[in-house]
């Protein structure tokens, strides 16, 4: 976006594209809620869908996604991406077509309305300063999931400031392993322009997805843990 078109967006972006997605994602959570005491998660997943793309569009934002296939929708996976953006969350949940649960840090799971409704869905809350408590949520979320259900991990555990990928955590890869599930490795490619982290910088664009072809857990043991967690993280970065 050209500096005068930037200079143009501002009053969309914050008398209308903000307030609109603070306002849907109140109203929608409120439905997730709903639908998910009455339903169930599956019907919540549709719900959270229509509300990602409807935050797209609202940017707007659009996005691309490169590889589809090398998944399958209605299967299970874990899902390993790099995290540059909070515009990852409606990108992916919008339009990769497959059920996603999220990890996602204790203290969004406390926010009111987004937190139950999240939980609605089945995502996954993890205290990030307390890795016993940490290991303990994944390993209760376990039994709650369909089989149809991708759970989905930042591996890098926090944003990129920069669009870089920075080192990979194993959580992913030991929940992969111990759940006999294949990771589905994500590449993000620009959505730190759409917005950087820790700001209000929203700026139309185009956010690309890369699928890169599934890793089966089973041709790795723990032993090898780091061998895998390198392949994985250098599929992705090599894709920037």
């Amino acid at each position: 976006m050209t500096p005068f078109l930037k200079i143009i967006y501002q009053p969309y972006k914050w008398f209308f594209a903000i307030p609109l997605v603070f306002a849907f994602t109140f109203v929608f959570g409120l439905i997730a809620i709903l639908t998910g005491i009455t339903l169930g998660q599956d019907a919540v997943n549709i719900i959270a869908i229509t509300w990602a793309k409807l935050c797209c569009s609202i940017v707007p934002l659009k996005v691309n996604i490169r590889g589809t296939k090398n998944y399958t929708r209605n299967t299970a996976y874990v899902i390993v991406s790099n995290h540059q953006s909070m515009a990852d969350i409606p990108a992916l949940h919008g339009h990769l077509g497959l059920n996603i649960k999220w990890i996602m840090k204790k203290e969004l799971g406390e926010i009111p309305i987004f937190g139950a409704a999240c939980r609605q869905l089945g995502c996954i809350t993890v205290d990030r300063g307390n890795h016993e408590a940490a290991l303990q949520s994944i390993e209760a979320a376990k039994k709650t999931l369909s089989g149809k259900a991708c759970v989905l991990f930042f591996a890098e555990g926090t944003r990129s400031r920069d669009g870089k990928v920075m080192p990979f955590k194993k959580g992913a890869f030991r929940f992969a392993h111990e759940a006999n599930l294949p990771i589905l490795p994500l590449t993000i490619k620009n959505s730190y322009q759409v917005l950087p982290s820790g700001t209000f910088d929203l700026t139309p664009g185009t956010v690309d997805v890369v699928v890169h072809r599934p890793i089966h857990m089973s041709d790795y043991n723990l032993a090898r843990l780091d061998e895998v967690v390198n392949t994985t993280r250098q599929i992705i970065a090599d894709a920037l």
